[in-house]
């Protein structure tokens, strides 16, 4: 019988497996019983404050330098319906499906937490969507991640209220036609709940919670090639003991350390040259530990961010139906700034400056194996008859552009801010912009070690008859069921890119993990 994969619930403590899981596998989605009487305690307070002769921001007043404004009662579906129109200005291209059903879950997750004062029909909508595969078209540009994403969020809002465009079985139709093609009614929005679907930090979120998960298996992989380059160029494995890592205690450089001691064991090249008068290598092979290790530290500590966001309330204003230890009181409707994104922008950055060094020490290694002058009696570019065939030289080329361009892309953008809004959003996170370009530095880094990984494939083929580590052959023997030795020069652009789509799908991982476990 098939694994039945099981609900994720929203209003309960969302993972980040359970999240890809969503946004990737499809996963079902239900809302959490334990939900449904705080999304309703906090919808009362809503309706209550609608007739106690105080002005609330966001539901019956206007919005960010317009929050002095009131709204007369009867207008009040028409100020929501009006937020979330003119807020949809997103421009460029749409946002992959997969963060799309991510932000979609996420925003559920807030909702369900009782401090938003939305009805659970505007939740339901939501899951219902995401269960239905309907995916709002929403633009990637256009928010600076200063009272959440308002502009992409506004883009998703459209179709819960049948307006707009969406993504429905590979094509892309008004939402209008889809809702009624599914029976599904668009939602008509009462007080707040236009402001409750725009402010929060869930697209930047979503996009960061998919780079967040591609990097990790980066991390893995390039610990693989780093390895096959050390057999391919007759490396020293000193550099790996763990007497060495014991003195920094480092969590990252220690998991690299002792992956790459497993991934070069029992190597018959490395043996080869136990003997030989060279006492150290350069430093892209020798400090692949403490290189390699602050990239996992780093997404180690993005990842806790991630975690915590992903279960953060970012509304505002924020409903609070009573407290138990008494500090608010019954039925307060609090303004506050959990919308700001500099947590998610702030790590994305992070993230994005570490990666790229990743990128840079596996181009070093790659010019390492193509440099005839450094790569130990290998020929030149790896290729015979070098002359007549330029081999991998341009390979190595493709790598620096990539890595250069990296250099570009992690300028942090969370140091910038541009006010908005009559400067009543006077200091923004430029977030999403950030976790972009996370998403940028990291697939320009999977083709970087892609290119190390069928460099250092080409290079110990080169070394036959002797034998790599039983790790980096099971590697080797993946990379050539998408790209064959190259005996002289072809066209292999497609080749480089399933190699890299051989480690980003984790296939390689797989094949490697199957002769020794990699952390």
């Amino acid at each position: 019988m098939a694994h039945q994969m099981s609900a994720v619930m929203v209003g309960e403590q969302l993972s980040l497996a359970a999240c890809l899981a969503v946004a990737q596998q499809r996963a079902t989605v239900a809302l959490s019983p334990a939900a449904v009487s705080r999304i309703a305690d906090a919808r009362g307070v809503v309706d209550a404050s609608l007739n106690d002769g105080h002005a609330h921001y966001g539901i019956n007043t206007g919005f960010g330098a317009l929050a002095e404004v009131r709204i007369d009662l009867d207008q009040l579906r028409q100020l929501q319906l009006n937020l979330v129109r003119s807020h949809a200005t997103g421009v460029g291209a749409p946002l992959p499906q997969a963060v799309v059903r991510l932000a979609m879950l996420l925003r559920a997750q807030v909702l369900s937490a009782g401090h938003s004062g939305v009805r659970q029909r505007v939740i339901d909508q939501l899951i219902d969507l995401l269960n239905a595969g309907v995916h709002p078209l929403i633009p990637c540009q256009g928010s600076v991640g200063a009272s959440g994403d308002l502009a992409p969020l506004a883009h998703l809002a459209l179709t819960l209220i049948g307006e707009g465009k969406c993504e429905y079985q590979g094509r892309l139709r008004p939402a209008s036609e889809v809702l009624s093609e599914l029976g599904i009614a668009p939602v008509v929005l009462e007080a707040k709940e236009g402001l409750c679907l725009i402010n929060g930090t869930q697209v930047m979120t979503a996009i960061a919670i998919v780079a967040q998960d591609r990097a990790e298996r980066l991390c893995r992989a390039v610990d693989i090639a780093g390895a096959m380059t050390i057999d391919a160029m007759l490396g020293s494995v000193t550099a790996f003991d763990p007497r060495i890592q014991r003195l920094r205690r480092h969590a990252g450089q220690e998991i690299v350390a002792d992956n790459l001691r497993r991934l070069c064991a029992d190597s018959p090249l490395n043996a080869s040259h136990a003997d030989c008068d060279k006492v150290q290598d350069p430093y892209s092979m020798r400090c692949i530990p403490q290189v390699h290790g602050a990239t996992r530290d780093t997404l180690a500590h993005v990842r806790s961010v991630l975690e915590i966001e992903v279960d953060s309330v970012t509304d505002n204003p924020l409903i609070f139906p009573g407290d138990d230890d008494g500090d608010v009181p019954e039925g307060a409707v609090l303004s506050g700034g959990n919308f700001h994104g500099m947590p998610v922008a702030a790590v994305c950055d992070f993230a994005r400056i570490s990666l790229t060094s990743l990128g840079s020490i596996s181009e070093r290694r790659v010019e390492q194996m193509v440099n005839p002058h450094l790569n130990n009696g290998l020929p030149p570019f790896l290729t015979r008859e070098s002359g007549l065939n330029s081999g991998l030289m341009i390979a190595q080329v493709t790598a620096t552009a990539l890595v250069s361009e990296c250099k570009g892309l992690s300028m942090p953008a969370s140091v910038d801010s541009i006010p908005s809004s009559a400067s009543r959003e006077d200091h923004v996170s430029m977030g999403p912009i950030a976790a972009r370009r996370f998403m940028d530095v990291v697939e320009n880094v999977e083709r970087v070690v892609a290119i190390e990984l069928l460099c250092a494939a080409q290079a110990i083929d080169l070394r036959a008859p002797t034998e790599p580590s039983p790790a980096s052959r099971a590697a080797v023997d993946a990379i050539r069921e998408v790209m064959p030795f190259l005996a002289q020069d072809r066209v292999m652009y497609e080749e480089m890119e399933a190699v890299a789509e051989l480690m980003r799908s984790g296939r390689l991982e797989a094949a490697v993990t199957a002769v020794v476990g990699v952390r």
